[in-house]
C-alpha cells in the first residue's frame, strides 16, 4: 500500500473533518431522507432527490477520508531539522522577476491550502525547492511560464 505523508496538524484536520461527518452530518441527512419520504410520492419529491444527492456526497466523502487516513504516513514536523528544504519545511522566499517575498510550509496534497500559504508537496514550486538550502535559485516551469524563486530561509516549527 502506498502511504502519502502528511503533517500531524494535517491528520488531526482529517480525523476532525471525518468525525464531523460520522456523527453529525450523516444523522442530520439520515432525518432529512425519513422527513422527505414522509411527505409522499418520492418520483416528485425536490427534497428527497436533494437529501439523496447530498448522502451520497457524504458517504463519498467519508470513504475518501477513511482511504486517505489509512494511508497516511503522518510526519511530525516539529521533530525535523536540518538546512535542506524536505517535506514539512516552511519557505520564505523572493520572486525574481517582482521581488515578492512568500512564505510557504510545504505539506500532504490533501492538507495543502495555498490561501493558508500551504503548498502541497506535488506541485511544481515544491518539487524545485525540495533537495535545496537557504540562499540558492529554484526555477522552474508554472502555468504562468518559468519562474525563478530565491530561498530566504528554511524552518521546521
Amino acid at each position: 500500500m502506498t502511504k502519502f505523508p502528511l503533517t500531524s496538524e494535517g491528520f488531526e484536520m482529517l480525523q476532525s473533518e471525518l468525525k464531523q461527518l460520522i456523527h453529525e452530518e450523516r444523522p442530520n441527512i439520515i432525518k432529512a431522507i425519513a422527513e422527505a419520504r414522509s411527505h409522499g410520492d418520492l418520483s416528485e419529491n425536490a427534497e428527497y432527490h436533494s437529501a439523496k444527492e447530498k448522502q451520497s456526497f457524504i458517504e463519498g466523502k467519508i470513504a475518501e477520508l477513511e482511504s486517505i487516513i489509512a494511508q497516511a504516513e503522518v510526519i511530525d514536523v516539529s521533530k525535523l531539522s536540518g538546512k535542506e528544504i524536505k517535506f514539512g519545511a516552511t519557505v520564505s522566499v523572493i520572486e525574481e522577476e517582482s521581488g515578492q517575498k512568500s512564505t510557504y510550509q510545504i505539506v500532504g496534497e490533501s492538507e495543502s491550502d495555498i490561501q493558508n500559504n500551504k503548498l502541497s508537496i506535488s506541485s511544481p514550486l515544491a518539487r524545485a525547492l525540495i533537495g535545496r538550502e537557504k540562499g540558492s535559485m529554484v526555477e522552474f516551469k508554472s502555468p504562468k511560464g518559468i519562474k525563478t524563486y530565491s530561498i530566504k530561509s528554511v524552518q521546521y516549527k
